[in-house]
């Protein structure tokens, strides 16, 4: 009876311990692991390169605002539906960002945050949105 019950009881922990794991593996959001190569990387264009209030603007409208709103700020009509937090893009913690870590973030993507390397071919546009994002600091 001893047997049993020490048996059932390391069972029910362990099943505990899987899922509990399995609802953190699961959750989206949390901290990103950006790999060394994009954390490295530094944006081609200069800040007052024109292509980032045309084509970075542009792309940010038609990819982001959707989700990040006008500003930024995390409140676009989109926003509400996610289960990730869409972020501050205006904030010192996220404006910080090395321009490989923005370019991660933006491009690569993760859970919700979709991959737009199809959606954005060219490596230039690409660099304008992230420089787009730096325009939103406060």
């Amino acid at each position: 009876m001893k047997k049993s019950l020490k048996l059932l009881t390391m069972m029910v922990a362990t099943i505990a311990f899987l899922t509990i794991n399995m609802a953190m593996i699961q959750k989206p959001g949390g901290p990103w692991d950006i790999p060394a190569k994009y954390k490295a990387m530094k944006s081609p264009l200069k800040a007052n390169d024109a292509s980032i209030n045309s084509v970075g603007k542009e792309l940010y409208n038609k990819h982001c605002k959707s989700c990040h709103g006008s500003k930024g700020l995390g409140d676009g009509p989109k926003a509400a539906k996610l289960e990730t937090d869409c972020g501050d893009f205006s904030s010192k913690e996220f404006q910080a960002l090395s321009d490989g870590e923005l370019y991660y973030m933006s491009i690569i993507g993760r859970d919700e945050m979709p991959n737009f390397e199809k959606k954005i071919p060219d490596e230039l546009d690409r660099w304008a949105v992230v420089e787009y994002l730096r325009t939103m600091k406060k």
